[in-house]
C-alpha cells in the first residue's frame, strides 16, 4: 500500500495518480479514470477532478493509495 501524505485540504484524483507515479502523464490519468479503472473508497468513480481527502482509499491496477 502506498501512503500519500496530503499537504493541503485535498488533491484531485488525476493529480494523485501522477504524484504516486502510477501513471506517467495527466492525459493518461484522465483516460484511466474515464474508463473506470480507478476506485474511490471501494466504488468506481469517473470524476477526474474528484477531491481526494485524508482517510480516502484509491485503488488502481492492484495498487492501493491511502491518503494520510
Amino acid at each position: 500500500m502506498i501512503e500519500f501524505k496530503l499537504t493541503g485540504d485535498y488533491i484531485q484524483l488525476i493529480q494523485l495518480l501522477k504524484a504516486t507515479n502510477l501513471v506517467s502523464t495527466g492525459g493518461e490519468a484522465q483516460i484511466v479514470v474515464s474508463e473506470g479503472e480507478v476506485t474511490y473508497n471501494g466504488q468506481i468513480d469517473y470524476r477526474k477532478r474528484l477531491k481526494v481527502k485524508r482517510g480516502d482509499l484509491v485503488e488502481f491496477r492492484g495498487n492501493k493509495i491511502m491518503v494520510i
